[in-house]
C-alpha cells in the first residue's frame, strides 16, 4: 500500500527471541535505521511494521541483521551502518551476491567484511599469493589482511607475521628524529601495532613478539631475506621506491602469502622518484595467475561518515 509517495509492510521473524538483540538496548539499532533512511518502523512482537521511502531497503537491512544475529553476531551501530551501505548498492545486493560472507576468526574477535569491496579482499586474500589493496585510509585496507594473517597464524597455517613500512613519511627522515632505531619507527608502525592489538590478546601479541613469530620492522630490513612460510604485509607502499619495491616483492618464498597496501594519491616521497608501488601495480597487470588487485574507493571508508565525505571533496579536488 503507498500514501503521498510513501510505502507500507510488515516483515515477520520466526524467532521471538533474537528480537531483543537485533532492535538493541532502548531500539538503538531500530533508531538507526529510520534516521538514515528516513524510515518508520513499529515493532510488536515477532513483526515489523516498516512506512516510508525506502521500505524495501529498510526490509533489506532487518533482513540482513536478523541473519546476522541469528548466526550469533552482536548488533550495534558499526553493524547497522554496514549493512544499510551494503544493502544500498543498487548493483549488489547481500541477498544476490554476498549471501555467504567470508569470516576472518581470530582468538579474540571474528571480522566482516562491512562493504562489498571488503568482501572481495577477503575473498581475493584467501585465493591469490600476491594481493594489493589499495584506497584512501578508513577502507580496512591494512586492518583485513592483519587479521587474516593472525587468523593463519592461529591456525598453524604459516609459521611467521612480517610487517614492514617505509621509515620515511610525512616529511621527516629517521636520521634527523631523537632517540634509538626502534624509538625512530615506532611512531611509523603504531597502526600495525593497533591493528594486532584488536585481533590479539596483549598477552598472546606480548609473546609472539618476544619469540620474533610476529615481526615489525621498517623496509629496509627486508633486504636479503628469503620469507618462507610466512604472510608477509607491506604497508603505506606507495612510499617505497621501485627498487624497494623490486626488493620486496622477491622476498617472497613457499608457502607464503604477500600483501602490499597502499594509497597513491598520498605519496611522501620526493618529486624526482617515482612511486614503487604505482610502478609494481603496472608490472604485475600483466601476472594473470597468482595476483590480485583491490581497488577501494570512498564508498568503502568505514570510519565516522564525516571521513567519507572528507575522502570525496579531496578526490574531487
Amino acid at each position: 500500500m503507498k500514501t503521498n509517495g510513501n510505502a507500507n509492510l510488515v516483515i515477520s521473524f520466526k524467532n521471538e527471541k533474537l528480537i531483543p538483540r537485533l532492535y538493541g538496548d532502548l531500539d538503538k539499532n531500530l533508531h538507526r535505521i529510520e534516521s538514515n533512511l528516513e524510515v518508520s518502523l513499529n515493532g510488536r512482537g515477532k513483526n515489523i511494521e516498516i512506512s516510508g521511502k525506502q521500505v524495501n531497503l529498510a526490509r533489506n537491512v532487518l533482513n540482513d541483521l536478523y541473519n546476522q544475529v541469528k548466526n550469533g553476531f552482536e548488533i550495534g551501530h558499526e553493524e547497522v551502518d554496514a549493512a544499510i551501505r551494503m544493502n544500498s548498492d543498487k548493483n549488489r545486493t547481500v541477498k544476490n551476491k554476498d549471501q555467504n560472507l567470508p569470516l576472518i576468526i581470530t582468538s579474540k574477535k571474528t571480522v566482516k567484511a562491512r562493504t562489498h569491496r571488503q568482501n572481495d579482499y577477503i575473498n581475493t586474500l584467501n585465493k591469490e599469493e600476491l594481493t594489493f589493496g589499495i584506497g584512501p585510509a578508513g577502507t580496512g585496507k591494512t586492518y583485513i589482511p592483519v587479521a587474516h594473517a593472525v587468523s593463519k597464524l592461529e591456525r598453524d597455517e604459516i609459521a611467521k607475521i612480517i610487517i614492514s613500512r617505509p621509515a620515511v613519511e610525512a616529511g621527516e627522515k629517521l636520521g634527523f628524529l631523537p632517540g634509538d632505531l626502534k624509538e625512530k619507527v615506532d611512531p611509523y608502525l603504531r597502526p600495525i601495532y593497533d591493528a594486532l592489538e584488536d585481533v590479539l590478546s596483549y598477552k598472546k601479541l606480548e609473546k609472539y613478539m618476544q619469540l620474533g613469530v610476529i615481526e615489525i620492522a621498517p623496509l629496509a630490513f627486508m633486504r636479503g631475506r628469503t620469507l618462507s612460510n610466512a604472510y608477509i604485509i607491506l604497508d603505506e607502499a606507495q612510499n617505497a621506491t621501485i627498487m624497494q619495491m623490486k626488493m620486496f616483492l622477491t622476498r617472497l618464498g613457499f608457502n607464503s602469502r604477500m600483501v602490499i597496501t597502499g594509497d597513491i594519491t598520498q605519496i611522501d616521497l620526493p618529486d624526482n622518484l617515482k612511486s614503487g608501488l604505482s610502478d609494481a601495480l603496472s608490472v604485475t597487470k600483466k601476472i594473470t595467475k597468482g595476483v590480485g588487485h583491490i581497488y577501494f574507493d570512498d564508498k568503502d571508508v568505514v570510519r565516522h561518515p564525516l571521513v567519507q565525505k572528507i575522502v570525496k571533496a579531496y578526490e574531487r579536488k
